[in-house]
Formats: structure tokens, C-alpha cells, sequence
């Protein structure tokens, strides 16, 4: 651990909170990344200094921490003039010895200051840049740099650094309360997980083994669950599957085979809606984007949701497929969603896409959905991330 090395870590939304709200974020924020990170933490008037005991790890690590917005490496001095020029001079030594300084750059120096002090945040800004000046000769250009200096002086200590490195944002996990996910192999259901646990929410992934209308969904969703885990610093992140492949073949066999598809995705709610009592969960999330596919057009999700009184939330509602492909390439899930599995076999040729409630009910009622429900909810199984 060096003590003179700090990274400062930034949070977004939480500033803006009421005292009471922030103070436990910030606290539930620290928690979260002592979860991965060792070293010490400190608060400092909306920022968190880190002093990691393994430097490079933690880098990596504040990269998908939910609730950091950006954070950087940064060397500290005391806030005095002579201590202030001598930094500077080895910090800009150091970055033009790794080639990321030159005298051929032109540069600025951007100051924020919190504390009293007998000078500005101007008068600091203008007094780094002329020792730059002094060592390199390098030309100033506050309108368009090639390189910034961030100058912090915050009270009696001054922290220096060149880059801000973006971090997930949202809020820390565990502050808003436990979901269900619902999680296939699929592209979409693994990045409305991760936009929910960027929202503050613990998740229960619940997944349906459609076997033997489906293989290699058991595999592909151990590698989603492992990924989505990166991310869930603080967070007990659960995986549960149950065997969905016997209530698919009653849709088939006694209901009209063109609704299996608003039959299946009913029941995965009123399933969910099951592990969400046990679970103490607040809500259901899944990755449904309207028009997409055959059990995500309104009527359809009118009637799959009907007989659901947990809330279901969608994030992806009003995205397309690009868009979604878009975040999954960022997070890394969409290489493992991309992995062949087969698809569904249960799926018919012209399935169902303008579902009327009443005739849905009317079907639910004839296969006995509630109790083939409670069938499927008896051969949940939690399921091991080394499976």
C-alpha cells in the first residue's frame, strides 16, 4: 500500500441524495468494493480515496464495481507550494520517461479545489502549468489540449493525475432490494440482469431447462451466471434452475399449438412469481422487447403477465436487437449467448401473436396451469457455479 498513490474513486447519482439516503450508499458502496479490493477506504467530501494493497487488481477490479462512475490513479503532496512544484515536476519526469509527456503536446492544467486556501483553483491551475512550462517548454492550449492535468486539492493534501477511467455507474448492489431474473442462454435476458444489478438490485437468476425441446442451455447458463458475477460485487448473486421440459409437452399435447409460446412464457411468470415470495424479491426482470419475438407483442404480454401480481420489469422494452447486442459485447455476455444450443423444438411454425386474454384463461384453466405450475416450482434446484 502506498500512501502518497491513492485512487480516487467517483460516484454519480448518489451526491444528490438526502443526507441520510447518501451516508448509507456511500456506506454500502465502500462494503461492495472491500468485497474485492483489499486496502483502506476513506471519504473525503464526495469522493473515495482507495489505498489498495495490489494496485493493478484494483484497476481492474473498480472497472465493474456498480455505483463507480470513474476513478483514477493519482499521486498526492501536501498542499504547499514547494511540495506542489516538486510533484509536478516528477509526475510530468515520470509520463514523458513511459512516452505518455512530451514537449511536442500541448497541454492544460484543470484545478478543483475543496477546503480554504489562500489562493484560487485559477491561481493553481495557472502555477502548475508554468512549472510544466519551466521543465518542458511544452505549448498550453486550455480550448483543445493533447493532454490535461488534473489538479485536486482537497485541504491539506493535493492529488494529481491525467486520466479518468469510465466505471459501470448506477448504483452499489444491495441498496434496492432482491429480483427474479429470468435468464435463458439468449442474448437479451443476460443484459436486462445486468442493467437491473447496475440499478442497486441483488438478483436470483431463475432459468428453465426446456430438455429435451432444448441442449447445452444447463452449460451456456453456468457461463452467463459466472460473467454476470463479475459484476456483482457485494452481492449474494443466486442461480436456480427448474425442469420445464414436461409442461412444454402438456402445452403441445392438450392446448392449441400455436399458443405454446404465450403458454410457456405465462408459466416462467407464475413461476418466478413462486421463488419470489420464497426469495423475499420485490419484482421480476426479464429481457422482453416489444415486437421482437411471438410472446413479446402487447397483446401477448397483456396475457402472459395477467395471472402475475409481482411487479415484471423490462429494461430492454423499447430497445432493439442491435442495441442489446451492443451492451452484451460490453459486458461480455454476448460471446456465451452467441454459443449454438439448438434453439427450441417446442416452438410451433405460426405461433400465437395477437393472443386474446379470455380464450388464454379459458386454455390455462383446461391444462390445469396452476397445478402444473406447482409441478415445475417442485424440481427447483439451486445450481452450482463449478457445474
Amino acid at each position: 500500500m502506498d500512501k502518497n498513490k491513492p485512487i480516487i474513486v467517483r460516484y454519480g447519482e448518489i451526491g444528490v441524495k438526502s443526507p441520510k439516503v447518501r451516508k448509507r450508499f456511500e456506506k454500502k458502496l465502500i462494503s461492495n468494493i472491500k468485497t474485492v479490493i483489499d486496502g483502506k477506504i476513506i471519504l473525503n467530501q464526495g469522493r473515495m480515496l482507495l489505498f489498495p494493497e495490489n494496485y493493478e487488481k484494483a484497476l481492474e477490479s473498480l472497472k465493474k464495481i456498480c455505483g463507480v462512475v470513474s476513478f483514477s490513479p493519482t499521486v498526492s503532496t501536501e498542499t504547499d507550494h514547494d511540495s506542489i512544484e516538486a510533484a509536478v515536476q516528477d509526475y510530468i519526469k515520470d509520463l514523458a520517461g513511459k512516452g505518455q509527456f512530451s514537449s511536442e503536446k500541448s497541454f492544460a492544467v484543470k484545478c478543483r479545489r475543496v477546503g480554504t486556501h489562500d489562493f484560487t483553483s485559477r491561481e493553481m491551475a495557472g502555477f502548475c502549468g508554468s512549472v510544466v512550462v519551466e521543465l518542458t517548454g511544452a505549448p498550453v492550449d486550455l480550448s483543445n489540449p493533447d493532454f490535461t492535468l488534473h489538479v485536486e486539492v482537497r485541504d491539506d493534501k493535493t492529488y494529481f493525475y491525467h486520466e479518468k477511467i469510465e466505471g459501470i455507474g448506477g448504483l452499489p448492489i444491495g441498496t434496492q432490494g432482491r429480483m427474479i431474473a429470468l435468464v435463458s442462454g439468449g442474448i437479451d435476458s443476460p443484459v436486462a440482469s445486468f442493467l437491473m444489478m447496475k440499478r442497486g438490485c441483488d438478483l436470483t437468476i431463475l432459468n428453465f431447462n426446456n430438455a429435451p425441446y432444448t441442449s447445452g442451455s444447463s452449460d451456456k447458463i453456468v457461463k452467463i451466471y459466472n460473467k454476470l458475477k463479475e459484476y456483482s460485487a457485494g452481492s449474494d448473486l443466486r442461480l436456480y434452475q427448474v425442469n420445464y421440459g414436461d409442461f412444454l409437452k402438456k402445452c403441445k399435447e392438450e392446448a392449441p399449438e400455436r399458443m405454446t409460446c404465450v403458454l410457456c412464457k405465462s408459466g416462467m411468470y407464475q413461476i418466478a412469481e413462486k421463488l419470489a415470495k420464497r426469495e423475499n424479491a420485490f419484482a421480476i426482470v426479464d429481457g422482453s422487447s416489444v415486437g421482437q419475438v411471438a410472446s413479446q407483442t402487447l397483446p401477448n404480454i397483456l396475457a402472459t403477465r395477467y395471472s402475475t401480481s409481482v411487479p415484471i420489469l423490462s429494461p430492454l422494452i423499447g430497445l432493439d436487437k442491435l442495441e442489446i447486442a451492443a451492451i452484451g459485447k460490453k459486458i461480455g455476455t454476448y460471446p456465451i449467448s452467441i454459443l449454438p444450443d439448438g434453439g427450441c423444438a417446442a416452438a410451433p411454425k405460426h405461433p400465437e401473436t395477437n393472443a386474446v386474454l379470455e380464450k388464454v384463461l379459458e386454455v390455462k384453466k383446461t391444462i390445469g396451469m396452476d397445478e402444473e405450475t406447482d409441478k415445475v416450482y417442485a424440481t427447483l434446484h439451486k445450481v452450482d457455479d463449478s457445474e
